[in-house]
């Protein structure tokens, strides 16, 4: 299954997914029980992102950078965006490394290493650009 593919409250997801970065967990309190829940950004296969909601010990279990193998997930919507998770009844498994290959632009004012020296250009050369 692939992230395009997914609809709001869709069950029975079963996808392999890389995890990207992981949010800070954030402490709940419901039915007089004390949990944690946190935000995560993976992809699948194509490169398609999805937050996933990680519950818990899921939160613990995963890491920037693994691959994992969501089983029976569910879908959600939140502020118009869909979201994974595992449910009450889903299983999330970390099977590998992720293949993510992410690119960075890094911006600097310094030439590149293999720069010729600089050249001086008068205001005159540079109008109309």
């Amino acid at each position: 299954m692939l992230v395009k593919e997914l609809q709001a409250k869709q069950g029975n997801v079963d996808i392999n997914l890389d995890v990207h970065e992981i949010g800070q967990p954030r402490e709940f309190q419901k039915f007089g029980k004390s949990g944690r829940v946190a935000t995560a950004s993976a992809s699948d296969e194509t490169g398609t992102k999805i937050n996933l909601t990680l519950w818990n010990e899921d939160i613990d279990k995963v890491k920037a950078g693994d691959k994992i193998h969501l089983v029976n997930g569910y879908v959600n919507e939140w502020q118009g965006e869909l979201q994974l998770t595992t449910g009450r009844m889903g299983k999330l498994e970390v099977v590998g490394k992720a293949d993510i290959a992410e690119k960075k632009t890094v911006y600097t004012n310094a030439p590149p290493a293999d720069a010729e020296e600089p050249v001086n250009v008068d205001e005159e050369d540079v109008e109309g650009i």
